[in-house]
């Protein structure tokens, strides 16, 4: 049963021809450079694949429908564009809610359009070296100077770290013995003295979504730069967890579905002993284990997508979704991968770039084990 109308299977129709022609073309040179293009995110907004919940009146699509983003990210997954791909549904799915959700009418009007026209890429900036998914360790701080928050740290693993030129960073501006009261949303942006990007960092995967650390020294930021009230970042953060949860996990049964495709399709064409691969009894097996997990995953996921969009979706739920959908992507190129044999580890087949890819998945946007303790508070209330 599908949760898609024909207005979200005419968008998937128009993103597919646009992402065949505009960006898949170009994923071996992004991947190379380890930086997707500044221009894709030009060409996306103007066809209307970025800021599809940014109201019109900002140049946005004007729709709060979580479904136009899982279309955008099963399309993402099955042409397997990369990092760049991921980067923008960082954009379009992580960070553009909280610009939506908290800005003031003047920064609405400052930041929406150009975050709507792919103008202003956007990043959020919560780990830290050493603290992982430790938020409540956060040790950047903001101290106010008059009509300005002077932000001094340094945060590590950013995704779109290189391109943005607004960054939403946790920052403590009170007491740490205030506990989740002394955390607040700063946008800094690019140019701002005192903000320095470190090293594009060089990962196994994903290499066009470009990943920095990013360093504040005395970075002075006006005060109509608070990205809503001081001291509720917790409260911000954990607003949008469940949608960023959910696009992980999405995504990754979109990714484990793409490499399943692309299996079916070798071990046919493929011959070992004289036979094709998908005559033996193994392939066979793996194959239907495969097919059978994602099937069965597929209608939780759409029931997610759902509960999202009526404000239902529960943190346990969420959690659930993460934890499945990385798990079963990871599980599932590392199993496609070995019906390829020597071939799966050669890049010029999609397989093997998705298996690097997908190792990430089950970190970021909180470990498995993270999604685990969540999970086990809801089972034993």
């Amino acid at each position: 049963m599908t949760i898609y109308e024909l207005d979200h299977e005419l968008f998937r129709s128009s993103f597919r021809a646009f992402a065949e022609r505009e960006l898949a073309p170009h994923v071996p040179e992004w991947e190379r450079a380890g930086i997707m293009d500044r221009s894709a995110y030009l060409e996306a907004g103007r066809h209307g694949f970025i800021g599809m919940a940014i109201p019109e009146a900002f140049g946005g699509g004007g729709v709060k429908d979580f479904r136009f983003n899982a279309v955008l990210n099963e399309e993402v997954a099955r042409l397997n564009l990369g990092g760049g791909g991921l980067g923008m549904m960082l954009h379009n799915d992580i960070t553009t809610p909280y610009f939506i959700e908290y800005c003031t009418d003047e920064q609405r009007a400052r930041w929406l359009p150009g975050i709507a026209s792919g103008e202003l890429i956007t990043a959020i900036a919560m780990t830290e070296p050493g603290t992982g998914s430790d938020l409540q360790s956060i040790a950047t701080t903001a101290v106010r100077d008059g009509d300005e928050w002077v932000v001094n740290g340094a945060k590590t693993f950013i995704t779109n770290g290189i391109n943005s030129d607004l960054v939403v960073v946790a920052c403590r501006t009170g007491n740490p013995n205030d506990g989740n009261d002394s955390m607040s949303l700063l946008v800094i942006e690019r140019g701002m003295p005192g903000f320095e990007r470190g090293r594009n960092l060089d990962k196994i995967g994903q290499h066009s979504a470009d990943t920095a650390e990013l360093f504040f020294s005395d970075v002075r930021v006006p005060a109509t730069n608070v990205l809503g009230e001081i001291g509720n970042a917790f409260k911000y953060l954990s607003f949008n967890l469940a949608q960023e949860r959910l696009s992980i996990g999405l995504y990754g049964v979109a990714a484990a579905r793409a490499a399943l495709d692309w299996t079916i399709e070798y071990v046919k064409e493929r011959t070992a002993f004289g036979k094709p691969i998908s005559s033996f009894q193994n392939t066979k097996f793996v194959l239907a284990e495969i097919a059978t997990e994602i099937d069965v995953t597929q209608p939780f996921i759409n029931q997610c997508v759902v509960k999202l969009n009526a404000g239902e979706l529960s943190p346990a739920d969420a959690a659930k979704s993460k934890l499945w959908g990385s798990e079963l992507q990871k599980r599932t190129t590392d199993r496609c991968l070995q019906l390829f044999g020597g071939y799966g580890y050669m890049t010029e087949y999609s397989i093997g770039p998705a298996y690097a890819d997908a190792r990430i998945s089950t970190i970021y946007g909180g470990t498995s084990e993270i999604m685990k303790t969540i999970i086990s508070k809801d089972v034993l209330a």
